[in-house]
């Protein structure tokens, strides 16, 4: 399927304001709506090639700038330059990251080709444990985690999560332990939340992404191919 992308700027309920790129099928007709979210990086060219491959499956995608209130618009970070990272990725506030989900989804609502009750998330790295906090506070259809670090700091949020989420993580992984995904996922059973737990044993973090060193093909393909059947059940 045919895609057209753009950049668009979104408004935050803070005062802020945050770029966003934004992908979706060229043919008319309706869509579901998917909020894409990066990794610690920025949205760079990896995590804009990820929005085409969804809009080209029948989605609609918006992924804003994380980063937005510390960096300038297009700001994209070197993957081994952590000292540059660092000061972006500790300003983020859980509140901040609420905001601008907020935003996108409503970008998303505002759409006339979206499907309004049809909305997932999906996210890689900081942006995996993003989209679980988007599950906690909009009303998704769906969610989608790939190595979602520090995501078991925040599971006294699991019992407002409102879709099924998806969860994948590397055997290797030595930044995820294994008893934090048990964290997050015995929190899951307490409160009776739909989930699914995937774990890769020979792939390490950040196997999806073919431009860093862990890229895992083998992970990264099975955990696509289960990503759309989720997609496609939950929101299709």
């Amino acid at each position: 399927m045919e895609t057209v992308t753009n950049q668009i700027v979104l408004k935050v309920n803070d005062g802020s304001v945050v770029n966003a790129f934004t992908a979706k099928p060229s043919t008319a007709g309706t869509y579901p709506g998917i909020i894409l979210l990066q990794e610690a990086f920025g949205v760079t060219p990896h995590i804009q090639g990820i929005a085409k491959r969804l809009a080209a499956e029948g989605y609609a995608v918006v992924a804003p700038e994380l980063f937005h209130r510390t960096v300038a618009p297009g700001t994209e970070l070197g993957y081994a330059d952590w000292n540059a990272i660092m000061p972006h990725f500790s300003a983020l506030t859980l509140e901040g990251m609420q905001a601008d989900l907020t935003a996108a989804y409503a970008w998303l609502q505002e759409q006339d080709a979206v499907v309004k009750e049809k909305i997932g998330s999906i996210g890689f790295c900081l942006g995996g444990r993003v989209s679980f906090i988007a599950n906690f506070t909009l009303p998704l259809s769906a969610a989608v985690s790939y190595y979602g670090g520090g995501t078991h700091t925040l599971v006294e949020h699991v019992k407002d999560v409102h879709a099924p989420q998806l969860f994948f993580w590397g055997g290797l992984d030595t930044h995820i332990l294994p008893e934090h995904i048990g964290t997050v996922i015995s929190a899951f059973k307490e409160h009776g939340k739909a989930y699914t737990n995937v774990v890769f044993g020979g792939a390490d973090h950040a196997f999806n992404n073919d431009e860093r060193p862990n890229h895992n093909a083998d992970a990264s393909a099975e955990a696509w191919a289960h990503t759309l059947a989720f997609f496609k059940n939950k929101l299709k």
